[in-house]
């Protein structure tokens, strides 16, 4: 069985002082996390890949529970997948090419030059960009691709989305890291110091009751942020504004818009 590396393991002493003072902010929501956070759709992987010349190593940055981490173990030999948060990788699922690390995504033990694709899904706002990049270029092999991205709130119908975009702009407004800004900005804003490659519009696509979407609202690092300075969890209510919106299926489609930055390293 493939376990994540003890944090003694790290490359370097002055990196376990660094790793506990990057943002873990889904440590204490792991569970949830793992059940509920959705997946990535197939055609956004097939999509990067056809840039990708070389499939021999991938490594799966700020890797969460592994979701990214799986779906590149089908196309590769070897995944290294990365996290600082070991309560995220005891809930990731395993696989025999997936090695699983705690380490910080601007300091790890990769060598040099052997990665051909680095993926980093919905993390790279909490990351130190610079000192990131400058890891991505040390590890990377020649021609390698990286790929980030990640996915805004989610749409529903017209009333829910009115309600729901009250709740995260409003409610929450406080409570949300000043990183959140480049999420919401749809990655527009995030430095990206590579030779860009045009994508298209991707979107995750799931079919949820209204409990399945209750328990992804519990995921979000905004509401821990709340549930400690006020004693209460916003959520329930929530979910009592959305439910006659709902509509008579029991599930509804839920729309995540993805947004994808992709670009060779050289």
């Amino acid at each position: 069985m493939i376990l994540p590396l003890p944090i003694t393991q790290l490359a370097e002493p002055a990196a376990i002082f660094y790793l506990y003072s990057m943002k873990d902010k889904f440590s204490q929501q792991s569970s949830f996390y793992a059940q509920y956070r959705p997946g990535y759709p197939v055609e956004l992987f097939d999509f990067i890949l056809q840039f990708v010349p070389h499939k021999k190593t991938a490594w799966d940055c700020a890797t969460g529970n592994g979701q990214s981490a799986l779906a590149l173990s089908k196309h590769f030999e070897k995944v290294i997948a990365t996290d600082i948060s070991s309560k995220q990788l005891d809930n990731a699922e395993k696989a025999m090419n997936v090695f699983y690390s705690l380490q910080p995504a601007e300091h790890t033990d990769i060598e040099n030059n052997t990665i051909d694709l680095i993926t980093v899904a919905q993390a790279i706002h909490w990351f130190q960009f610079d000192e990131f990049y400058a890891e991505a270029r040390r590890v990377s092999a020649s021609n390698a691709v990286l790929a980030v991205w990640c996915y805004t709130l989610l749409r529903i119908n017209e009333p829910i989305n009115e309600i729901m975009d009250e709740y995260h702009f409003t409610e929450l407004a406080n409570y949300w890291d000043a990183e959140r800004k480049y999420v919401d900005e749809r990655y527009r804003n995030i430095p990206f110091p590579f030779e860009k490659i045009e994508t298209p519009s991707f979107a995750i696509q799931k079919h949820w009751t209204i409990d399945e979407l209750e328990g992804y609202l519990n995921t979000w690092s905004a509401l821990q942020k709340y549930i400690a300075a006020n004693g209460c969890n916003p959520v329930p209510e929530l979910i009592k504004k959305l439910a006659p919106h709902w509509g008579n299926a029991a599930k509804q489609e839920i729309i995540f818009p993805i947004h994808l930055l992709l670009g060779t390293i050289k």
